[in-house]
């Protein structure tokens, strides 16, 4: 085959994959924009466009009795508190573990992103009894906790490939010139490993932010629930009636903050993804 035709098709092929997958990624939350703007006679409609545009749906969602915004604070409150703990303790961790030579370190490893797939709904009962007997019910920490014991051992992980990518000489030629080994960190290693650091605080993020089990179980105050728990419990004008274009309302409003929170750092988090694939 023609070397510039065999190049033409695979560039096509390409190009036809990714047209693919981003049609694949983004039907669903088009398709929910479109419901959302839909009137409620219309929710059923499956024209591609809603006939009449309305925007009762994101009124509803905001109205003050539903407490939408109060949720989308707690929701912040968490998702925020979740990934700064995670990333402040994760950080010092996969440090330690990418320089410290000792023995069991491979195993110390596995154990940790092991835990990270220890199912959720096994300790869940156990998690509600003890916060109970300690009074946490309906509180921020009965649900940080748990979120951050689920998000450390991924953050760990990640940042451990980050900063074995970075030399030890860097480090020791800040010694050099007078550095403690503590400003060495702060100054030299951390700049290099930001991008590695952004990508694991947005995954942390979006795992917190969009987390149900645990809220659901530790809160059953309307005024403390996340955004995922409102959204789950929106009612209709009868018991019989699901609000379908409220929640998809309310999914278009919770999804808004983690699109600008990528598109705002897309090249830290295109930088930290490519970090662990280039040898320095």
């Amino acid at each position: 085959m023609n070397p510039k035709l065999k190049s033409s098709l695979t560039s096509t092929f390409s190009w036809l994959g990714i047209a693919v997958i981003i049609v694949f990624c983004l039907a669903p939350f088009y398709w929910m924009i479109v419901s959302s703007l839909r009137p409620a006679r219309d929710i059923f409609d499956i024209s591609l466009w809603p006939k009449e545009v309305s925007w009762e749906n994101y009124i509803a969602v905001f109205d003050p009795e539903r407490g939408f915004g109060a949720s989308l604070f707690n929701s912040l409150i968490v998702a925020g508190t979740t990934t700064i703990l995670a990333l402040l303790i994760a950080t010092v961790a996969a440090y330690a573990l990418a320089r410290l030579e000792f023995r069991g370190k491979t195993l110390l490893l596995t154990v940790i992103i092991a835990t990270s797939m220890f199912p959720l709904v096994a300790i869940i009962v156990p998690l509600l009894k003890l916060f109970t007997s300690w009074g946490w019910i309906n509180t921020y920490q009965s649900m940080i906790l748990p979120s951050l014991s689920f998000a450390l051992p991924l953050a760990v992980w990640n940042l451990t490939s980050f900063f074995k990518q970075i030399p030890v000489d860097l480090e020791q030629a800040a010694m050099v010139d007078g550095c403690t080994p503590g400003q060495a960190f702060r100054k030299v290693i951390l700049p290099i490993a930001a991008p590695g650091m952004f990508t694991t605080a947005i995954i942390v993020f979006i795992n917190a932010w969009n987390e149900f089990l645990i809220a659901v179980t530790m809160v059953n105050d309307t005024a403390m629930q996340t955004a995922p728990v409102a959204i789950s419990k929106f009612g209709g004008v009868s018991q019989f009636q699901t609000p379908y274009g409220s929640q998809m309302a309310a999914g278009v409003v919770v999804t808004i903050p983690l699109l600008i929170l990528v598109l705002v750092f897309q090249r830290r988090i295109v930088a930290g993804l490519a970090a662990g694939s280039i040898k320095q």
